[in-house]
This record gives C-alpha cells, sequence and structure tokens, in this order.
C-alpha cells in the first residue's frame, strides 16, 4: 500500500554529496566501520544476513550456496585492480543482465563510477568487512552498507564476478544493489535504464532503432561524448527466443552496453562503426567488423590501436553502424548532468520533481479508456512560460516512474503498465472534473502505456499552461510514484488540487411551526408512539424510525442504518447533552438527511444504492466540503468497501463526522482563521 501522505510539492533535484544512511541501525558507513574495528570483529550485515532469503524468495537455491568473505576465496583480495574497468563485469548465474550493461556504462566515466562505488575502499590494514556503495532513488540519494559474505559454490563466486578472480568491488556492488531492491533474485529481469538512473540520478530516453531520427548517430556519438550511459537490445517475440543466440553471434533479449563509436579510415572512406559489449564476457558478433573479420586488416595499425582493437574473447566486439541498425531494436540513454542531446551547445535541464500516489478508490483512476474514474488521478499544472532559444516552443521531458515495485517483487507485486496525458489548461484552478475529459482531448501523451519502471518522451510544445495527469493503465492498481520534468527554460509545476474549504449553511435552531405539514404529523404520531410524553428517544429508538421512514421512500434502496450512524446523529444534534433526541431536534436534522438523502441519490448513479468511492469526491462537494486528495484519500480508506463501494449509511456516518469536525474547529478558531491552539483539554 502506498504512503497517504505525500509532499508534492516542486523541489530541486537532490545532490550526491549529502547520501542519506540506510542501515536500520541509524549509523552511517563511518561509525558502523570504526566500530568493528575497535571491537576487533567483522562487520555482519542483520540486515542483509547471509542465508537464503536473501538470495532467493519464491524457491531455495538450485544448489548449496555457501557465503565466503573474499579473503576465504583467494589469498590476496583486492577491492579494485588496476581500475574499474567494463571488462571487470562478467555474468554469472542471475538474470540480471540489464544490471551488468549499465555497470560496464558506468566505468566509462571514472567521476560518475566513484559517487557509486567510492574508491578510498580495500583490503588492507583497517579492513573490517564492510563496504558501502551509494544510489539514487526517487530524488535521494542513498548510502546502502553491506558486509562482504558473497554467495559461492565450490569456492567461486556464483553471480557477477571481475574476470580477475581476485578482484571484488563489482561482486560487492551488486550485493548492494540487491540488499537495496531486497534479494538477489529482485534483479531478475529489468531494463538497463533503470539501473542506470540509480546510478546517476539521469534522466531515460529510450529509441527504436527501426523508426531511429535520421541523426541517430549524431545523437549517440553527443551522449558518449558527454559520458551519457547507453544500452541496447534485440527485440524477443516470444519467451522462448530469449537469449536465443541468432547466426551472427547476437543474443536476443540481452542487455548489452555500448562503450564507444567511431569513425574509421577503410579503403579511402570513412566507416562509421559502433562498440558493443556483451555482459557475459563472451559471445561476440561474427559479422563485417568483429574481431578476425578480414576488413581489420585494410585498416593501419594505428588505427587499430586508437580503437582499441584486438581479438580477444572478452564480450566487446566493433559493428558497422549500418548492421547495428539492422540487428539491434533498442536503445537507452541515459543523460547525466541531463544535457540537451538535440543542439550542439551543452546545457544544464531545469528540473522539477513531483511524488505521489495513486490510491484505489480516490485517484487510482486508470488511463483515458475509463473515462468514469480517469478524472480522479493526481493533476499536475505545467506552466511553460519561456521558449527555446531561437525556438517557437518550449522543449521538456517527462519522466513517469513508478517507486519501490522492484523491493515488493517478494510480495508478488510486478511493474505496472503507466502512461501519461497532457491536456491544455482550461484558465481555472482546483481539480478537473469528468466533464472536461469527456470534451477535451489530449495535447501530448507518453508515446506508449508500458510496465516498465520509468516512462519518459520528449515533447516540444507552445508556451502556454497544461495539466499533466499520470496514471496506470487499468484503474483500481495502487503505487507510489515520481513525475519529473525536465525542461530547457525555467518551467513552473504545480499540483492542481483542491484547497480545503467548507461552505455549510448556517444551522438551523429547533423552532415550532406555525403549522405542522402532513410530514411533521406522522413523524410526531411516531414519536410519541416510541417515546411517551417526552418526546425524547434514545439511539436505539432513532435506528427505528429513521428506518421505518426510510423503508416507505420510493426510490431508496439503502441498507438499513446502524446503531452506531444514530448515535452519531444524537452527538451532533442533541442539544441538550442528555444523550437523547428531542422532537424538535429530529426535526432539524431531518431536514440535513433530505439533502444528504438527494445529494447521494445524484451520485448513485446505477441507482443500486451504494456510490463509488470515485465519486465522493463531487457528492462531499456538493454537501459544502470541498476536500483535497490527501483527505480524500483517508475518508475513502475509512468508508468504502473492497468493491470501492459507499453505502448510504457510510456516506451519513462520514457527513457527520465532517460537519462535527467543521463545528470544532470553528469554535476554536479566532476570527475563522485557518488555524486552530488546542491544548490537552481541547
Amino acid at each position: 500500500m502506498p504512503y497517504l501522505y505525500q509532499d508534492s510539492k516542486p523541489r530541486p533535484a537532490a545532490h550526491p554529496g549529502g547520501a542519506r544512511a540506510t542501515h536500520s541501525s541509524g549509523k552511517g558507513y563511518e561509525e558502523l566501520k570504526r566500530e568493528c574495528l575497535r571491537k576487533g570483529v567483522l562487520f555482519e550485515d542483520s540486515d542483509f544476513p547471509a542465508c537464503n532469503s536473501s538470495l532467493f524468495f519464491s524457491e531455495n537455491p538450485p544448489i548449496p550456496f555457501v557465503w565466503k568473505r573474499p579473503g576465504d576465496i583467494v589469498k590476496d583480495p583486492k577491492f579494485i585492480l588496476g581500475g574499474a574497468t567494463r571488462t571487470d563485469i562478467c555474468q554469472g548465474d542471475l538474470g540480471d543482465c540489464w544490471l551488468l550493461a549499465a555497470i560496464a556504462s558506468l566505468t566509462l566515466n571514472e567521476k560518475t563510477l566513484a559517487r557509486v562505488v567510492p574508491l578510498d575502499q580495500n583490503f588492507g590494514p583497517d579492513y573490517a568487512g564492510i563496504f558501502h556503495f551509494q544510489f539514487w532513488q526517487h530524488n535521494e540519494w542513498l548510502d546502502v552498507v553491506i558486509d562482504d559474505r558473497l554467495p559461492t559454490f565450490k569456492g567461486r563466486l556464483v553471480f557477477l564476478h571481475s574476470a580477475e578472480l581476485n578482484e571484488f568491488w563489482s561482486a560487492l556492488l551488486e550485493k548492494a544493489y540487491a540488499k537495496l531492491n531486497g534479494s538477489y533474485e529482485s534483479l531478475k529481469g529489468g531494463s538497463t535504464i533503470e539501473a542506470m538512473e540509480d546510478f546517476t540520478g539521469g534522466i531515460g530516453e529510450m529509441y527504436d532503432v527501426k523508426a531511429a531520427p535520421d541523426n541517430f548517430y549524431e545523437i549517440l556519438e553527443k551522449a558518449l561524448k558527454r559520458c551519457s550511459m547507453v544500452g541496447c537490445s534485440i527485440d524477443t517475440s516470444s519467451a522462448a527466443e530469449s537469449e536465443a543466440r541468432t547466426p551472427f553471434g547476437l543474443v536476443k533479449g540481452h542487455a548489452y552496453s555500448v562503450t564507444g563509436i567511431e569513425e574509421v579510415s577503410y579503403r579511402g572512406r570513412q566507416v562509421q562503426l559502433i562498440r558493443i559489449r556483451n555482459p557475459w564476457g563472451q559471445v561476440e558478433w561474427n559479422g563485417p567488423w568483429s574481431d578476425n573479420s578480414p576488413e581489420w586488416r585494410s585498416v593501419s595499425p594505428s588505427e587499430q590501436r586508437r580503437l582499441s582493437q584486438a581479438a580477444r574473447d572478452d564480450g566487446e566486439f566493433w559493428m558497422k553502424f549500418e548492421d547495428f541498425k539492422v540487428h539491434f531494436d533498442k536503445v537507452e540513454i541515459c543523460n547525466l548532468t541531463p544535457d540537451a542531446l538535440e543542439d550542439s551547445t551543452a546545457h544544464k535541464w531545469e528540473v522539477t520533481i513531483h511524488q505521489g500516489s495513486w490510491v484505489r478508490g480516490a485517484t487510482a483512476g486508470g488511463c483515458r479508456n475509463f473515462l468514469e474514474t480517469f478524472w480522479t488521478n493526481p493533476q499536475i499544472k505545467l506552466h511553460l512560460t519561456e521558449k527555446d532559444d531561437g525556438q517557437d516552443d518550449c522543449t521538456f521531458i517527462a519522466a513517469l516512474m513508478q517507486k519501490g515495485r522492484r523491493k515488493l517483487k517478494k510480495l508478488g507485486a510486478e511493474m505496472l503498465t503507466i502512461g501519461y496525458s497532457i491536456y491544455e489548461s482550461p484558465g481555472r484552478d482546483g481539480h478537473l472534473g469528468k466533464d472536461f475529459f469527456r470534451y477535451h482531448p489530449s495535447k501530448a501523451r507518453s508515446k506508449t502505456y508500458i510496465n516498465l519502471r520509468e516512462v519518459s518522451h520528449r515533447f516540444k510544445l507552445p508556451p502556454g499552461d497544461y495539466i499533466l495527469i499520470p496514471t496506470t493503465f487499468e484503474p483500481h492498481q495502487e503505487a507510489d510514484f515520481c513525475l519529473r520534468i525536465f525542461s530547457e527554460k525555467k518551467a513552473i509545476t504545480e499540483d492542481l488540487d483542491e484547497n480545503v474549504a467548507i461552505d455549510l449553511p448556517e444551522p438551523l435552531h429547533p423552532t415550532p411551526s406555525p403549522q405542522e405539514t402532513e410530514e411533521e404529523k406522522q413523524f410526531r404520531a411516531l414519536f410519541e408512539q416510541i417515546s411517551g410524553k417526552d418526546m425524547e428517544i434514545s439511539a436505539e429508538e432513532l435506528e427505528y424510525v429513521l428506518n421505518a421512514v426510510l423503508k416507505k421512500t420510493k426510490n431508496i434502496k439503502f441498507k438499513n442504518l446502524s446503531l452506531i450512524s444514530c448515535r452519531n446523529i444524537i452527538s451532533l444534534m442533541d442539544t441538550s447533552g442528555n444523550g437523547k433526541l428531542e422532537f424538535s431536534e429530529f426535526k432539524v436534522f431531518w431536514e440535513k438527511m433530505k439533502k444528504w438523502i438527494s445529494i447521494f441519490l445524484q451520485f448513485d448513479f446505477d441507482k443500486s444504492g451504494s456510490m463509488s468511492s470515485y465519486e465522493l469526491r463531487g457528492a462531499l462537494k456538493a454537501a459544502g466540503y470541498q476536500l483535497n486528495n490527501y483527505l480524500l484519500q483517508l475518508i475513502v480508506l475509512r468508508y468504502s468497501d473492497e468493491q470501492f463501494q459507499i453505502e448510504f449509511d457510510d456516506f451519513l456516518n462520514c457527513l457527520i463526522r465532517l460537519e462535527n469536525a467543521s463545528r470544532v474547529f470553528q469554535a476554536l478558531s479566532a476570527k475563522n482563521k485557518e488555524f486552530i491552539n488546542l491544548n490537552i483539554g481541547e
């Protein structure tokens, strides 16, 4: 279940300098290490113990793994040996090639690598069996500490390892990332861009190679020059094709990293080449420009040295860019700063971040296909005020990320299918209703709804105000989300939420009617029959009266009102404080009741006797209560059932509680201010 309270105000992008410690003890890496050195013990991480639950959640290990520290595996362990390079990444028996491809790209930039992998760690005199790594998560940098016990089989590492048997930085990095996500098994299957963003805090963009722009080579060249991380893959048409090898030595459904792009002089003309790395550390392209292809014989030795070309089975290979476009299907780019890739001049983006939630029954409305609930989704206003330099439009990237789903895998959660729509603003504040979306088409939308952690797309729109609606594809799907807006010029975003307001009529006071209506005569007769001459009834008696009256009312299919409701009614209306309801007080309440019944019937669209919780916002507004998303979510959780329906009895209780709360607030507030001060008695 998502967090209900979300501070969704725009905020600046997180800076990695102040990574937050995440260990359950509240202590950071340095303090934990000092404690171990003082006690003369090696660190053991109780948050991620060396046991099967840290490995798998859906099965037992297929073989008996033994957790060993590097010093128990080799005689002379090193954290990093000869620099951290892409050849240090060899895949083990875990389907996390997407992660390994991102790590390979990470090694191409020393500064970026050092942020994720603090380089001052070692197995020297101050070794204490503890290491730490830093990851970006939803606009925050986290410092993740681990012990160095690693799963082995027959003395060898089972998962990610280096080609150098005594180098351990990559294996420890994988363990820290597994801890961040709950287990090693949680790392099975994913998108390279997901890990790239967690390593950088950057923004991802995905390209369909077959439909890439004409300047795609230049886009990749500029991305690599700016140290952006780039991954690529080949689509599969069925699960059976996953990791199937093509006749050219490529692997379908497998994540590769792009590590270089160059032009080479070949027989008097320039040929565009691209360098790809398979995280397996082996299995390479065997077509033109592969390691042992005849094309290299026509390239000078100096050119080969410039391109670091060597015939070795290390998983890295060159191929002609035109062949790359034929054989690969997807390219993922993570812009680190992030800089614009379409312009020749590098510049920083303006970044705004919103945190929010889709809550079942309240703000989980699904996509535009579900018009009846679509309007209930969170709504974010985007002000584009300044055109791009030399352009008529404003460029921005909208990136919608679902939070924490990988960590919830062990509970059966999967990535939800998400996306968003963008509408021109109608020029008014407050949450837009159903009719707006019924009659107004979207101005832009995410390219697709897809079950990836993040959906992002680049847009160019004229200056103006827009409304962005982040959604899941299906309604009633619950998750937290993070929406990032990257704009070339300064843009302003704000939640399009309601301000809490109460607009109730002045309370009626019991006064004798000059002439009783027929309805009042019937009530008086019923009162006298039940209460006697004092004309006061208890909660139990009120329950009988109201249910008897409602049963005789046409067009009402309500279930009986509960005793709790009747006690709440007396609490609301009892001016004498004797715990009973006088006839004059009942008459005042009945006028309220008739209004509330009318509102309920208005929003009970199918006349079933219950109302969809997604209609509660409108029903409460009709009753005089304008609530924001947070309060609405709390009320829906309290009063709706598992099918997101609200019975009249619950609606009645909700209105009574709201009126009581508003009365207390008004009584305690000075001059109708928006705040009150309470002592413990109050």
